[in-house]
């Protein structure tokens, strides 16, 4: 039973009303009969839901947590709009922030943006990579607002000119939240942004993440070494730290000892000692990966790679017998190379210590219930330049209906370059050449994996876009 991918014609079957009314989800047809998904403490009423389908139900029983997960990912709920959530800034209630957070998890946004203005304060959600805006509020209101957050964050309400940073621990439909609390003073008042982490990765899976075959093999030639670092690349929420969450959950055992020092923790992992990077009293990556050594870690997880001294830090760990993982900000899996000269490590310790670089980027996914078929004839000649006459294309545009708040996009997925440190590669590294390296390697680029899943039609051309032009 694969319920990570369910197909989209069976979870059709129910609206995200009926899905979250009854608490269930279908994964399985079989002939005139549904294999469904409920509660193992609760079984709905299964003739209605026969009468409904005009099927014969089969239900299996799974933990409420993780049904609550599959109905968030499977069926985001439609928001009412004359709900709290409106644009009337006339119909906000009390418990504002609850509501907030509800919606937020049903639309599967990572982040909300409030933002004052002259007259007015905006709520924003990032979702799938993208600001869209929601609700506006009175300043009044908002005012309220920022207290309230400021007081569940334990931060000084009286302080309004100098930036706050903050934590709330709560829990939203059964899902435990991380929120961590960023407030800055702006012209026309405080504008906060509540980055929303969840705490659990049981969930997280290199295997979905989005890794073709061949990459995903390149990868763990690395993750099966004893030492050596491996390297991962890409913008601020490329989903670096998750590629590396789901590496640790692979590699934690019993017998091995693992420690992260991360800024801030994103997920709890059970077995691995993580530690909160403080840089307010001098717990700094460097400082803690000094005491790291003292451990006697087998792998060592590093947040970021941020300058020279953590960098070399990170080269002696390696150097000494232990797999360091971490994230660099690079454009692609070649530029972590030249990055690491250009912070004054010297090529041959490059050279003796990376065994794996990963770059990644975030592609939106087409909606499957709106996503329109470009015919081959429509194409515009500087995409036709892009593929091969004898290419089977199957290419799909954004369109936008209710299921993906019309956006055209539902989800997104991530794209990888991996290059396996091998004795060429070495060899070349040595010689601080890097320009023959792209010619002298066989893997596939950011740029190969973005215009297959557009090939395919898992995501559009302007998405693809953006990756070719960043080469």
């Amino acid at each position: 039973m694969n319920i990570d991918t369910i197909n989209n014609n069976i979870i059709k079957l129910f609206n995200s009303e009926q899905a979250w009314f009854f608490k269930v989800i279908p994964y399985e047809l079989i002939n005139d009969s549904v294999k469904i998904l409920c509660f193992s403490s609760q079984m709905p009423n299964q003739d209605e839901l026969e009468v409904l389908l005009n099927k014969t139900v089969i239900f299996e029983k799974v933990e409420e947590k993780q049904l609550i997960e599959l109905l968030n990912k499977y069926y985001r709920i439609k928001v009412d709009k004359t709900n709290i959530l409106s644009t009337n800034i006339n119909k906000i209630s009390t418990d504002f922030f609850e509501q907030l957070l509800e919606e937020s998890i049903s639309l599967g946004a990572s982040d909300i943006h409030l933002e004052p203005s002259e007259k007015w304060a905006k709520v924003r959600f990032r979702i799938d990579g993208k600001l869209i805006e929601r609700n506006t509020l009175d300043l009044y209101k908002y005012a309220e607002l920022i207290n309230r957050i400021k007081i569940k964050s334990n931060l000084d309400i009286s302080e309004k000119r100098l930036p706050q940073d903050g934590r709330i621990l709560t829990e939203v439909n059964s899902i435990k939240l991380d929120l961590r609390i960023s407030i800055i003073p702006s012209l026309n008042g405080e504008k906060i942004v509540l980055r929303l982490l969840g705490t659990n990765a049981e969930h997280l899976d290199l295997n979905k993440l989005g890794f073709t075959t061949t990459n995903l093999e390149s990868y763990l030639i690395g993750t099966k070494k004893n030492n050596g670092i491996i390297l991962i690349s890409g913008p601020t929420g490329s989903g670096k730290t998750t590629t590396l969450y789901a590496t640790l959950k692979m590699l934690n055992k019993p017998d091995v000892n693992i420690m992260t020092i991360e800024d801030p923790v994103e997920y709890t992992l059970n077995g691995i000692t993580q530690v909160q990077v403080k840089e307010s009293i001098g717990l700094t990556f460097a400082a803690s990966l000094r005491s790291f050594l003292r451990q006697d870690p087998d792998i060592i997880m590093i947040g970021e790679i941020r300058d020279k001294e953590t960098a070399e830090l990170a080269i002696r760990a390696s150097l000494t017998g232990h797999l360091v993982l971490s994230t660099i900000h690079t454009n692609s899996a070649w530029g972590t190379i030249n990055r690491l000269k250009d912070m004054g490590i010297a090529p041959f310790l490059i050279s003796d210590t990376l065994n794996t670089s990963v770059a990644q980027r975030l592609i939106r996914t087409l909606c499957p219930v709106c996503k329109q078929r470009i015919l081959e004839n429509d194409l515009d000649i500087q995409i036709r330049n892009y593929f091969n006459k004898d290419d089977k294309l199957q290419l799909y545009k954004p369109v936008g209906c209710e299921q993906c708040y019309y956006t055209g996009y539902y989800g997104r997925k991530a794209i990888y370059e991996v290059i396996n440190v091998d004795h060429t590669i070495k060899s070349l590294i040595k010689q601080d050449d890097t320009s023959g390296n792209v010619n002298a390697a066989t893997f596939n680029t950011l740029q190969d994996n973005a215009l297959a899943m557009f090939k395919d039609g898992i995501t559009s051309w302007e998405e693809v876009y953006t990756i070719l032009i960043s080469k």
